[in-house]
């Protein structure tokens, strides 16, 4: 936090996601051009150490190349018993009629490129390495060629693997950076109240449908907001309306205790009528409150479900994934028993948060030990029951569970609100299904959702 100019304290712009992605990103594009400097100088240094290698190598090719022709040549000379001078030196070429007999082939030196009587005074523009074969100097001239295959493929290696590394940071950025980016900038609108804001529509592997999620939930908490507000508008309404008519019946009863207090009746007929009046009025206000408590609860079980046909293992699939982990890392046994996956009537995700309600009532008011669901039929139902170990709920305490707002005696450390079992109530019975609580004669706690089969 920081100081403003009149002493406020004001929430520094580097703590909001939006500066946090951002930060992100820039870090994304320094690694990115270090990545890129890293590569380009590994090309350079690769393609140095090569080139010098090549360098030697070629070197050592034309030294035994002349080595090679020395002896060979000395060999021919001695066989032919002839003279250095009279031998032709020539490269791949059929002797001419007035060339010497004795000729020497260069064709297997590829590194020579003239082999002659060495001429001290001669020009000579090439490399060249000077011998004594048989009393005569010779002269073997030479060009270092290296092979520059292997040169040629570490670069295109390089360069191919340069190519790659860009196009998969490139991708990197553009379709996880960039919608983390995106969400970012998008919660923190959220976060600010600002439901207006679509989220653009992506069809990203990876993030689509989770943005397309973000979005849904944008569109229910504006819709939210705006029920919200239309509820306090009708509230408002409503109490003002009451307020108005209570009125009337209260005034009623206050004129008619006073005048029973001031003795005002002679008769007992006008008393008696007196009496009938503040009960009738009564009668009134009390039903004016009926009226507020039954609005309240409209409001407040303003619950929907989706009928539709789905199988029970969708579900449990969904529920093993989320509580497995949550359970292991509390070390708690948990466990689904075997199960037939039948076709339900209902709606899965009114299912599946009915058992999670169940489920986090075990972890919060069982013992930890374990925690096992398993499955039962009745009829044309499927029965799914939660059994948790250790129960400290009053036998007298399990009808009342599922009313609203009401919290055992086992809850009054624990969080909550009293509700959990009340909406599942609800849900259930919207599914055309029910729930019920029992306690085990060993001191376990079983919750059980009846589930109508398709």
């Amino acid at each position: 936090m920081s100081k403003d100019a009149n002493g406020g304290s004001t929430s520094s712009s580097r703590n909001t996601p939006l500066a946090y992605s951002e930060n992100g990103m820039r870090r994304f594009r320094i690694i990115f051009c270090v990545i890129l400097v890293f590569e380009i100088l590994l090309i350079g240094v690769c393609n140095f150490l090569l080139l010098g290698s090549m360098k030697r190598d070629a070197g050592r090719q034309y030294r035994v190349e002349i080595s090679r022709a020395s002896d060979d040549l000395s060999n021919l000379i001695a066989l032919s018993s002839s003279h250095p001078v009279q031998v032709d030196f020539r490269r791949g070429e059929t002797p001419s009629d007035h060339t010497p007999s004795l000729s020497f082939d260069m064709e297997k030196y590829p590194s020579l490129l003239r082999v002659s009587t060495f001429d001290p005074d001669a020009i000579i523009n090439n490399d060249f390495e000077v011998r004594d074969i048989c009393g005569t100097l010779i002269c073997f001239e030479y060009e270092i060629k290296p092979d520059i295959h292997p040169l040629i493929y570490m670069n295109a290696g390089l360069i191919l693997s340069l190519i790659v590394t860009i196009a998969i940071l490139i991708y990197v950025a553009r379709k996880i950076l960039r919608p983390f980016h995106q969400m970012s900038r998008f919660s923190e609108e959220l976060a600010r109240g600002n439901l207006s804001v679509a989220m653009k529509e992506d069809k990203n592997k990876f993030f689509g449908r989770f943005l397309w999620g973000i979005d849904m939930l944008r569109d229910n908490l504006e819709s939210n907001k705006e029920r919200e507000l239309e509820l306090q508008k009708e509230k408002k309404t409503l109490i003002l309306s009451l307020s108005h008519d209570i009125k009337t019946p209260l005034s009623a009863i206050k004129l008619y205790s006073k005048a029973l207090n001031e003795d005002i009746y002679d008769s007992e007929e006008q008393r008696r009528a007196a009496v009938t009046g503040i009960a009738h009025n009564a009668d009134e206000i009390e039903k004016y409150v009926s009226d507020i408590v039954a609005a309240s609860k409209e409001d407040f079980l303003n619950l929907e479900v989706t009928m539709s046909e789905f199988y029970l293992k969708e579900v449990m699939d969904r529920i093993k994934v989320l509580y497995e982990e949550k359970f292991l890392s509390q070390r708690t046994d948990f466990s689904i028993s075997e199960y037939s996956n039948v076709l339900l009537s209902g709606d899965p995700a009114r299912l599946e948060e009915v058992l999670q309600n169940i489920l986090e009532n075990a972890i919060k008011y069982g013992d930890g030990k374990w925690v096992k669901i398993s499955f039962s039929d009745e009829e044309d139902c499927r029965l799914i029951t939660v059994t948790n170990s250790g129960c400290s709920v009053k036998e007298e305490e399990i009808p009342h569970l599922f009313e609203s707002f009401y919290r055992a005696s086992n809850a009054e450390r624990a969080p909550g609100s009293g509700l959990g079992l009340y909406i599942a109530r609800s849900l259930m019975r919207m599914m055309n299904g029910d729930i019920f609580a029992t306690k085990e004669n060993t001191g376990d706690f079983s919750v059980t959702v009846v589930v109508k089969k398709a």
